[in-house]
């Protein structure tokens, strides 16, 4: 055994550890001081062993994937690769959803009491809606919105308002938009990779997007929604500063104006986005017109909204003030500050752990690494520090699980610089099972 793969190896072993202490000094403090408020922590989960119809789909897709993903992914032209990638994401999300079946795995989970359907019909005024928006966040306020909707800025219930007045209403068309859309988010990670760190780096990162952990809580999430909007407005940003076309970068503005309007914790996503810039080749002179078509892109979706009568400031604010209302406000910081980490490790696998050693010898090293590891590098690094920021802050207090996936993924690609990629795959593949089946999650 080689001394990096020893390395490797320790390091996945101490994310399994944390994950393990995690577990046990959350069952003692949930047993004792009921302060969790999950019932599987760090997981927002319970204990159920259980199989279902998705259960023979995922091992087929997990064993292909294991076996044949690392050769197809160098061999496939470029184009075909995406296309390849975004359809076997979409295919373990969905096998992995279905394990808990049907209604529970899709139809139903948008349609709980905290989530964005059950007051798709207190939107039939969207102008007036928006105006009065705020004044139904604060849990003493009349008709108070649901925690997710209350919890997040109004695009994000809107995205299934006009899902529903375009006939796709109920939580099957709903939770099958979040998937669809979710699994794009592979695709836009890729996009990026190739275009910052080379192509090669991209194809050894694809099976171990497509196989992630992270497909658990992404069938079915809106969250998964939420990760793919961001991972498009990074990835149109590196093709603009790559490519110097301002058009992407008004693409791109336009995509980060309305991730920050699907979630107030997406403005963290500023942090990718200015590794981005500082990684781009564009050259000195067309950076300023790349960040100004930027900013030009950015500032319609806030104007549309705070035209429309949304104060995004003020229901932060109000925000801020629920989250210390309810259950958020009163689990311990003191736990969650590392347990979301175990979390991290849950979504991003201990192959994603192995990878963020590799990540950080390449950081040490980066005078003598190739150029394309280096920027690799420092745009994981990026992801990290956005969810680090993310923990330190305090909100995000447990279900980060599926509150973390748009900055989760980034973390991805560290898998790049791995030896033995079957092995690690199998790993992965082995630990969302393990997850699915043995736990029922809330989402």
């Amino acid at each position: 055994m080689t001394r990096p793969l020893l390395r490797d190896l320790c390091a996945a072993l101490a994310a399994a550890v944390l994950v393990a202490v995690a577990v046990s000094v959350g069952r003692h403090l949930q047993d004792t001081r009921h302060t969790l408020f999950v019932n599987w922590p760090p997981l927002l989960a319970t204990w159920g062993p259980h199989t279902g119809p998705g259960t023979p789909a995922a091992l087929l897709v997990a064993a292909a994937v294991t076996a044949y993903g690392p050769a197809l992914a160098v061999r496939l032209p470029w184009r075909a690769l995406l296309a390849a990638s975004w359809g076997a994401a979409t295919a373990w999300i969905v096998s992995l959803a279905l394990v808990d079946g049907w209604q529970r795995g899709i139809a139903a989970r948008l349609t709980t009491r905290h989530e964005y359907l059950r007051v798709v019909d207190r939107f039939d005024d969207i102008p007036g809606t928006l105006r009065d928006f705020t004044h139904h966040i604060l849990l003493d306020s009349p008709d108070n919105w649901p925690a997710h909707v209350a919890g997040h800025p109004p695009a994000a219930t809107l995205t299934f308002v006009l899902l529903g007045r375009a006939g796709l209403r109920g939580g099957g068309w709903a939770g099958a938009w979040c998937i669809l859309a979710g699994a794009t988010a592979c695709v836009a990670v890729l996009v990026a990779v190739r275009a910052l760190a080379g192509e090669g780096l991209a194809r050894r990162a694809a099976p171990f997007l497509v196989l992630a952990p992270a497909a658990v809580w992404m069938g079915t999430s809106a969250d998964a929604y939420f990760a793919a909007v961001a991972a498009w407005a990074v990835a149109t940003l590196t093709l603009a500063v790559t490519g110097r076309w301002v058009g992407w970068a008004v693409v791109s503005g336009l995509l980060f104006g309305l991730a920050c309007y699907l979630s107030y914790g997406l403005t963290l996503v500023a942090v990718l986005g200015a590794a981005v810039l500082l990684l781009g080749r564009s050259g000195v002179r067309a950076r300023p017109v790349l960040v100004v078509a930027l900013l030009a892109g950015l500032a319609v979706v806030p104007t549309a909204f705070t035209l429309a009568g949304f104060d995004w400031w003020e229901a932060y604010r109000l925000l801020v003030t629920r989250y210390r209302q309810g259950a958020g406000g009163v689990r311990p910081y003191g736990y969650w500050v590392w347990a979301n980490l175990a979390c991290t490790v849950l979504i991003t696998g201990l192959a994603t752990a192995a990878g963020l050693r590799r990540t950080g010898a390449v950081l040490l090293r980066r005078r003598a690494a190739p150029r394309g590891d280096v920027r690799l590098a420092l745009l994981v690094a990026a992801a990290l520090v956005a969810v680090l920021a993310a923990d330190l802050s305090g909100m995000s207090k447990a279900e980060t699980e599926r509150i973390w996936l748009p900055f989760a993924l980034w973390l991805l690609p560290s898998c790049a610089f791995l030896t033995h990629p079957r092995a690690w795959l199998a790993a992965q593949a082995v630990l969302a099972l393990l997850l699915n089946h043995l736990l029922r999650t809330g989402w």
